[in-house]
């Protein structure tokens, strides 16, 4: 047999990870920074400065502000709203529809089924919109 040649008992040191592959993405996020608080710091300093009573005015969607209640018992038009609400509900879905797309292979048979769910859910609240009427412009 062999001898074994017994170790020394000095303390191990840790292993230092390597951060070096963090570095451009570090250097990314400072240059982000920099870029948005340079902006915001140089924007009023270089940038046009021509207020009017147009431009210091409230702007409410297109409607004229004013002191008086709205006629008509006080409702307002809400087009605007529902026609961003909308927009908001089917651009989600483009949001989650993309995924399943590059991945549709690996999710098989229950990913499919799952995406026809969420498609027919989106398709409900479609037809309610379109038979209720948001879609149209009176």
């Amino acid at each position: 047999m062999l001898p074994v040649l017994a170790q020394a008992d000095t303390p191990s040191v840790p292993a230092v990870p390597n951060l070096d592959m963090y570095l451009p993405l570090v250097l990314l996020f400072v240059l982000a920074l920099g870029f948005a608080v340079l902006s915001v710091l140089l924007g009023p300093l270089v940038g046009p400065s021509r207020p009017n009573r147009a431009k210091t005015a409230a702007y409410e969607c297109g409607i004229e502000p004013s002191p008086q209640p709205v006629v008509g018992g006080g409702r307002m038009p809400v087009a605007y709203y529902i026609t961003a609400m909308l927009f908001i509900l089917f651009d989600i879905e483009m949001v989650f529809l993309y995924p399943f797309a590059v991945s549709a292979d690996a999710l098989g048979m229950f990913g499919l089924v799952e995406i026809v769910l969420f498609i027919a859910t989106v398709g409900f609240a479609y037809a309610y919109v379109w038979r209720r009427g948001g879609l149209d412009w009176n």
